[in-house]
């Protein structure tokens, strides 16, 4: 007989947010929040021209294989997590500077599983098959630009963020995050659209 967490392990989303924010701000650091950001952003530019043509490379090579090779997908999941923390912090669901490299740690986070075999005819067209998820998720990333703008007046005057406006927009971003991973083929599974935050 199969046990819960069994059953629980097995429907568990191959990307998934993780949220250890304690809800604080720090009020100077809200306060010069996008030029803080500038650094990570611009970085953040530069290594998605290099992760542009290795998406093309991973996609002819899950094309033929049927799974991402390993090394790609690592490259991948690196800069999905990295960009992930940037967002975070730049929306100001997360507090502490993300730095340049993505490694896992910061408050919110992200864990992606291992490359699995994908099936090739949905590799081939997905583009096409991820477009219903892109609205979804350019929905949600207007929302949570809006409601960061709210945050930042919040976390001005109190120096932390209410927790319901730091779920939503963590569920926001892990909506965008796994789209972003199934265009990026680090999973074949569509993105979820649970409300819970980490799924």
């Amino acid at each position: 007989m199969e046990t819960t967490a069994q059953a629980s392990a097995q429907q568990a989303h191959p990307i998934r947010l993780v949220v250890n924010d304690d809800l604080q701000r720090n009020r100077l650091t809200v306060f010069f929040r996008i030029i803080l950001a500038l650094p990570c952003l611009l970085w953040a530019v530069i290594w998605g021209v290099i992760v542009l043509l290795a998406w093309i490379v991973n996609w002819f090579a899950t094309l033929f294989m049927g799974r991402s090779p390993d090394g790609l997908h690592t490259f991948l999941a690196s800069f999905l997590r990295f960009s992930t923390h940037v967002r975070a912090y730049t929306l100001l669901i997360a507090d502490p500077w993300p730095g340049f490299t993505g490694k896992q740690g910061y408050p919110i986070d992200l864990e992606v599983d291992p490359p699995q075999d994908q099936n090739r005819l949905t590799v081939f067209f997905r583009l096409i098959l991820a477009i219903p998820a892109y609205i979804i998720a350019s929905i949600m990333s207007y929302l949570n630009r809006a409601l960061a703008i709210f945050s930042w007046f919040i976390a001005l005057v109190l120096g932390r963020v209410p927790e319901g406006l730091r779920n939503f927009a963590a569920l926001a971003l892990r909506i965008e995050t796994q789209t972003y991973a199934y265009v990026m083929l680090l999973t074949g599974r569509y993105p979820s659209f649970n409300v819970g935050i980490q799924s």
